[in-house]
């Protein structure tokens, strides 16, 4: 089953586009509880609900040593019909690239990755090389910073100027000879999502930037899905993840994440 087969499948059993990143901090967890304890009740409760998790790499580095032994152990309690997205934002190129997506899709198993394109094709190609895999290239991301760059205007040929991002959209479509790569569009530049969805009518976004960082979910569900309804995959974490420090912190998410996916639905119901 190809990433693509499993995000349409979870998406359609669980009638959900919501993705729950797991991405913990500590400072804002239960007390005494651990990471791994706090992954597994949080994934426990949510996943009849989501059409992905995400998992994002710097939240595990930063618990030292036992940070990867604890991002392996969180990925196997996700359920094996719901696709997992590895954010690491990869970016080298040669051996490096390949040793990291060895890593990513071999010793951790994920069925996607997120990647940066800054260094061109042969930093992407290796990723695409695992074409049961999904490859999502950051393209608009959904930070107050991304204007530094992604919207810069260039020459892209026939005397034309577009934004960095739309070119990095275009290069994307010319890579995707498996039909296993995605782009990474935030929620925060809705016209931006608009544009993209309208030109990649067929990729799947990940789409953060909800919640936390003001995203507009109306706009988001509007515009990030396809003419299917689907591959629009709606990431959100600390609305979810941290809906109570007490006891009841899994219920709690629980709740929070019911109300967020009957929120997306909602609104993809008037959506023509």
């Amino acid at each position: 089953m190809t990433f693509i087969d499993k995000l349409t499948s979870a998406t359609r059993k669980n009638g959900s586009l919501l993705c729950i990143g797991l991405d913990p901090d500590q400072e804002r967890m239960p007390e005494k509880v651990s990471v791994t304890e706090f992954n597994r009740a949080i994934i426990e409760a949510t996943s009849d609900l989501v059409c992905a998790y995400k998992i994002n790499f710097a939240f595990y580095e930063a618990l030292g040593d036992d940070g990867m032994s604890i991002l392996k152990r969180t990925r196997s309690f996700i359920p094996d019909n719901i696709p997992v997205i590895g954010d690491a934002k990869r970016g080298d190129i040669g051996n490096t690239a390949k040793a990291y997506a060895q890593a990513i899709f071999n010793y951790f198993d994920f069925d996607a990755t997120t990647v940066n394109p800054y260094l061109g094709y042969d930093s992407i190609e290796p990723f695409l090389q695992y074409r049961e895999r999904g490859v999502f290239i950051l393209c608009r991301t959904s930070n107050a910073g991304a204007v530094d760059f992604q919207a810069l205007n260039i020459e892209a040929g026939d005397n034309k100027r577009l934004p960095l991002f739309e070119f990095v959209a275009r290069r994307a479509g010319d890579w995707n000879v498996h039909g296993n790569i995605g782009l990474v569009v935030g929620a925060t530049y809705p016209d931006e999502l608009k544009a993209i969805r309208e030109q990649h009518p067929d990729m799947p976004l990940l789409i953060p930037g909800i919640g936390a960082q003001g995203g507009d979910l109306a706009l988001t569900v509007r515009y990030g899905v396809d003419r299917h309804g689907e591959k629009a995959i709606i990431n959100s974490s600390r609305q979810i993840l941290y809906a109570s420090r007490g006891k009841d912190f899994a219920p709690a998410a629980r709740q929070a994440a019911i109300e967020l996916k009957e929120q997306i639905n909602r609104i993809k119901e008037t959506v023509s």
